[in-house]
Protein backbone atom coordinates (compact mmCIF):
# COMPACT_ATOMS: atom_id res chain seq x y z
CA UNK A 1 0.00 0.00 0.00
CA UNK A 2 3.00 2.30 0.07
CA UNK A 3 3.71 4.97 2.65
CA UNK A 4 0.91 6.14 4.91
CA UNK A 5 0.23 9.85 4.84
CA UNK A 6 -1.97 10.23 7.91
CA UNK A 7 -1.12 9.66 11.56
CA UNK A 8 -3.94 8.28 13.72
CA UNK A 9 -1.87 7.72 16.85
CA UNK A 10 -4.06 8.36 19.88
CA UNK A 11 -7.28 7.98 17.87
CA UNK A 12 -9.83 5.20 18.32
CA UNK A 13 -11.88 3.84 15.41
CA UNK A 14 -14.76 1.41 15.00
CA UNK A 15 -15.20 -0.11 11.54
CA UNK A 16 -18.38 -2.16 11.04
CA UNK A 17 -18.54 -5.10 8.63
CA UNK A 18 -14.78 -5.27 9.04
CA UNK A 19 -14.13 -9.01 9.06
CA UNK A 20 -13.47 -9.08 5.31
CA UNK A 21 -13.47 -7.07 2.05
CA UNK A 22 -13.51 -3.29 2.07
CA UNK A 23 -14.20 -3.19 5.80
CA UNK A 24 -11.08 -5.19 6.61
CA UNK A 25 -9.01 -3.03 4.26
CA UNK A 26 -10.30 0.11 6.02
CA UNK A 27 -9.56 -1.32 9.45
CA UNK A 28 -6.09 -2.43 8.33
CA UNK A 29 -5.24 0.99 6.92
CA UNK A 30 -6.32 2.81 10.09
CA UNK A 31 -4.46 0.36 12.33
CA UNK A 32 -1.25 0.64 10.30
CA UNK A 33 -1.51 4.42 10.65
CA UNK A 34 -1.53 4.13 14.44
CA UNK A 35 -5.21 4.08 15.43
CA UNK A 36 -6.68 1.81 18.07
CA UNK A 37 -9.10 -0.15 15.87
CA UNK A 38 -12.17 -2.21 16.72
CA UNK A 39 -13.12 -4.73 14.05
CA UNK A 40 -16.92 -4.88 14.38
CA UNK A 41 -18.77 -7.70 12.66
CA UNK A 42 -21.78 -9.97 13.11
CA UNK A 43 -19.57 -12.98 12.38
CA UNK A 44 -17.88 -13.42 15.77
CA UNK A 45 -15.29 -15.95 14.60
CA UNK A 46 -14.22 -14.01 11.51
CA UNK A 47 -14.07 -10.75 13.49
CA UNK A 48 -11.68 -12.43 15.92
CA UNK A 49 -9.46 -13.82 13.17
CA UNK A 50 -9.37 -10.49 11.30
CA UNK A 51 -8.65 -8.48 14.44
CA UNK A 52 -5.80 -10.80 15.46
CA UNK A 53 -4.28 -10.57 11.99
CA UNK A 54 -3.99 -6.78 12.13
CA UNK A 55 -3.33 -6.38 15.88
CA UNK A 56 -6.74 -4.83 16.48
CA UNK A 57 -9.64 -5.58 18.84
CA UNK A 58 -12.63 -7.71 17.83
CA UNK A 59 -16.08 -6.28 18.44
CA UNK A 60 -18.82 -8.90 17.86
CA UNK A 61 -21.77 -6.73 16.86
CA UNK A 62 -25.17 -6.88 15.22
CA UNK A 63 -25.72 -3.31 14.03
CA UNK A 64 -29.46 -3.95 13.73
CA UNK A 65 -29.64 -4.39 17.54
CA UNK A 66 -29.99 -1.03 19.29
CA UNK A 67 -29.07 -2.31 22.76
CA UNK A 68 -25.97 -4.07 21.41
CA UNK A 69 -24.80 -0.97 19.54
CA UNK A 70 -25.24 1.27 22.59
CA UNK A 71 -23.46 -1.21 24.86
CA UNK A 72 -20.52 -1.88 22.53
CA UNK A 73 -19.90 1.80 21.75
CA UNK A 74 -19.94 2.52 25.49
CA UNK A 75 -17.50 -0.37 26.04
CA UNK A 76 -15.09 0.96 23.41
CA UNK A 77 -15.10 4.39 25.04
CA UNK A 78 -14.60 2.84 28.50
CA UNK A 79 -11.68 0.69 27.27
CA UNK A 80 -9.85 3.20 25.11
CA UNK A 81 -10.90 6.42 26.81
CA UNK A 82 -12.31 7.92 23.64
CA UNK A 83 -13.89 7.35 20.23
CA UNK A 84 -12.86 9.41 17.22
CA UNK A 85 -13.81 7.59 14.02
CA UNK A 86 -16.81 5.48 13.04
CA UNK A 87 -16.90 3.81 9.62
CA UNK A 88 -20.34 2.41 8.80
CA UNK A 89 -19.67 -0.38 6.32
CA UNK A 90 -21.76 -3.34 7.53
CA UNK A 91 -24.04 -4.76 4.86
CA UNK A 92 -25.91 -7.77 3.53
CA UNK A 93 -27.56 -8.66 0.24
CA UNK A 94 -31.05 -10.10 -0.27
CA UNK A 95 -31.35 -9.64 -4.03
CA UNK A 96 -34.62 -10.32 -5.90
CA UNK A 97 -36.78 -8.40 -8.35
CA UNK A 98 -39.25 -6.27 -6.44
CA UNK A 99 -42.30 -8.48 -6.98
CA UNK A 100 -40.42 -11.37 -5.40
CA UNK A 101 -38.99 -9.42 -2.45
CA UNK A 102 -40.37 -10.55 0.89
CA UNK A 103 -40.91 -8.29 3.88
CA UNK A 104 -37.95 -10.03 5.54
CA UNK A 105 -35.73 -9.34 2.49
CA UNK A 106 -36.66 -5.66 2.73
CA UNK A 107 -36.51 -5.29 6.50
CA UNK A 108 -33.22 -7.13 7.02
CA UNK A 109 -31.37 -5.08 4.40
CA UNK A 110 -32.80 -1.83 5.76
CA UNK A 111 -32.00 -2.80 9.35
CA UNK A 112 -28.33 -3.50 8.61
CA UNK A 113 -27.42 -0.85 6.02
CA UNK A 114 -29.52 2.18 6.88
CA UNK A 115 -30.54 1.20 10.40
CA UNK A 116 -27.01 0.21 11.36
CA UNK A 117 -25.62 3.49 10.06
CA UNK A 118 -28.25 5.37 12.08
CA UNK A 119 -27.68 3.40 15.31
CA UNK A 120 -23.88 3.64 15.21
CA UNK A 121 -24.04 7.35 14.42
CA UNK A 122 -26.54 8.07 17.18
CA UNK A 123 -24.45 6.15 19.73
CA UNK A 124 -21.19 7.87 18.75
CA UNK A 125 -22.29 11.48 18.58
CA UNK A 126 -22.62 12.16 22.34
CA UNK A 127 -18.97 11.10 22.76
CA UNK A 128 -17.91 13.16 19.75
CA UNK A 129 -19.72 16.21 21.11
CA UNK A 130 -17.94 15.94 24.47
CA UNK A 131 -14.58 15.84 22.64
CA UNK A 132 -15.66 18.45 20.10
CA UNK A 133 -14.16 16.09 17.52
CA UNK A 134 -15.38 13.18 15.46
CA UNK A 135 -15.31 11.59 12.03
CA UNK A 136 -18.14 9.50 10.56
CA UNK A 137 -17.74 7.82 7.16
CA UNK A 138 -20.72 5.97 5.68
CA UNK A 139 -20.23 3.49 2.85
CA UNK A 140 -22.89 3.84 0.15
CA UNK A 141 -23.18 2.42 -3.39
CA UNK A 142 -23.91 3.25 -7.02
CA UNK A 143 -27.08 1.20 -6.61
CA UNK A 144 -28.30 4.02 -4.37
CA UNK A 145 -27.63 6.62 -7.08
CA UNK A 146 -28.51 4.78 -10.29
CA UNK A 147 -30.55 1.81 -9.10
CA UNK A 148 -29.78 -1.78 -9.96
CA UNK A 149 -32.06 -4.60 -11.10
CA UNK A 150 -32.84 -6.98 -8.26
CA UNK A 151 -31.74 -4.55 -5.58
CA UNK A 152 -34.73 -2.37 -4.70
CA UNK A 153 -34.08 -2.94 -0.99
CA UNK A 154 -30.31 -2.40 -1.18
CA UNK A 155 -30.68 0.61 -3.50
CA UNK A 156 -33.25 2.25 -1.23
CA UNK A 157 -31.03 1.71 1.81
CA UNK A 158 -27.92 3.07 0.07
CA UNK A 159 -29.82 6.12 -1.25
CA UNK A 160 -31.08 6.67 2.28
CA UNK A 161 -27.51 6.67 3.58
CA UNK A 162 -26.66 9.58 1.27
CA UNK A 163 -29.57 11.66 2.56
CA UNK A 164 -28.79 10.65 6.14
CA UNK A 165 -25.15 11.69 5.70
CA UNK A 166 -26.08 15.17 4.48
CA UNK A 167 -28.63 15.77 7.22
CA UNK A 168 -26.42 14.62 10.10
CA UNK A 169 -23.50 16.61 8.68
CA UNK A 170 -25.63 19.75 9.03
CA UNK A 171 -26.75 18.83 12.53
CA UNK A 172 -23.28 18.22 13.99
CA UNK A 173 -21.02 20.59 12.04
CA UNK A 174 -20.90 23.09 14.92
CA UNK A 175 -19.39 20.45 17.22
CA UNK A 176 -16.24 19.70 15.21
CA UNK A 177 -17.76 16.54 13.76
CA UNK A 178 -17.69 15.69 10.06
CA UNK A 179 -19.98 13.20 8.33
CA UNK A 180 -19.17 12.00 4.82
CA UNK A 181 -20.01 9.09 2.53
CA UNK A 182 -17.79 6.91 0.37
CA UNK A 183 -19.08 5.71 -3.00
CA UNK A 184 -16.75 2.80 -3.86
CA UNK A 185 -16.24 0.79 -7.01
CA UNK A 186 -14.24 -2.14 -5.74
CA UNK A 187 -13.89 -5.85 -6.42
CA UNK A 188 -15.27 -7.38 -3.22
CA UNK A 189 -17.51 -10.20 -2.00
CA UNK A 190 -20.56 -8.05 -2.89
CA UNK A 191 -19.89 -8.57 -6.63
CA UNK A 192 -18.95 -12.26 -6.48
CA UNK A 193 -22.39 -13.34 -7.67
CA UNK A 194 -22.14 -11.30 -10.89
CA UNK A 195 -21.30 -13.47 -13.95
CA UNK A 196 -17.80 -13.00 -15.38
CA UNK A 197 -19.05 -11.64 -18.72
CA UNK A 198 -21.18 -9.04 -16.93
CA UNK A 199 -18.24 -8.07 -14.70
CA UNK A 200 -16.05 -7.53 -17.77
CA UNK A 201 -18.78 -5.36 -19.26
CA UNK A 202 -19.03 -3.30 -16.06
CA UNK A 203 -15.25 -2.89 -15.83
CA UNK A 204 -15.09 -1.72 -19.46
CA UNK A 205 -17.31 1.26 -18.57
CA UNK A 206 -14.75 2.47 -16.03
CA UNK A 207 -12.27 4.88 -17.68
CA UNK A 208 -9.45 3.17 -15.78
CA UNK A 209 -10.68 -0.17 -17.15
CA UNK A 210 -10.88 -2.05 -13.85
CA UNK A 211 -12.56 -2.26 -10.48
CA UNK A 212 -10.74 -0.63 -7.60
CA UNK A 213 -8.84 -2.52 -4.92
CA UNK A 214 -10.12 -2.47 -1.33
CA UNK A 215 -6.94 -0.69 -0.20
CA UNK A 216 -7.68 2.13 -2.68
CA UNK A 217 -11.01 2.61 -0.93
CA UNK A 218 -9.18 2.56 2.39
CA UNK A 219 -6.89 5.40 1.35
CA UNK A 220 -9.93 7.61 0.68
CA UNK A 221 -11.48 6.73 4.03
CA UNK A 222 -8.21 7.53 5.80
CA UNK A 223 -8.30 10.97 4.20
CA UNK A 224 -11.91 11.62 5.27
CA UNK A 225 -11.11 10.33 8.77
CA UNK A 226 -8.06 12.55 9.16
CA UNK A 227 -7.69 15.81 11.05
CA UNK A 228 -6.62 17.38 7.74
CA UNK A 229 -10.10 16.78 6.26
CA UNK A 230 -11.78 18.79 9.01
CA UNK A 231 -13.36 21.29 6.60
CA UNK A 232 -14.98 18.62 4.43
CA UNK A 233 -18.44 17.45 5.45
CA UNK A 234 -21.67 16.23 3.87
CA UNK A 235 -20.03 14.95 0.67
CA UNK A 236 -20.36 11.65 -1.14
CA UNK A 237 -16.89 10.89 -2.47
CA UNK A 238 -16.76 8.63 -5.54
CA UNK A 239 -13.68 6.38 -5.55
CA UNK A 240 -14.48 4.75 -8.85
CA UNK A 241 -11.74 5.15 -11.46
CA UNK A 242 -13.80 7.84 -13.19
CA UNK A 243 -16.99 5.77 -13.64
CA UNK A 244 -19.20 8.60 -12.39
CA UNK A 245 -17.93 11.18 -14.89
Amino acid sequence: MGNLSFDFTGRTAIVTGAARGIGLALATHLRRAGATVYVADYDVEEAGVAAAAIDADALPLDVSDTAAVEAEVARVVAESGRLDIVVNNAGILRDRVVWKLTDDDWNEVMAIHLGGTFRMTRAAIPHFRKQEYGRIINVTSYSGVRGNTGQANYSAAKAGIIGFTKTVAKEVAAFGITVNALLPNAATRMIESIPEAKLAELAAVVPMGRFGRPDEMAAAVSFLASEEAGYITGITLPVDGGASM
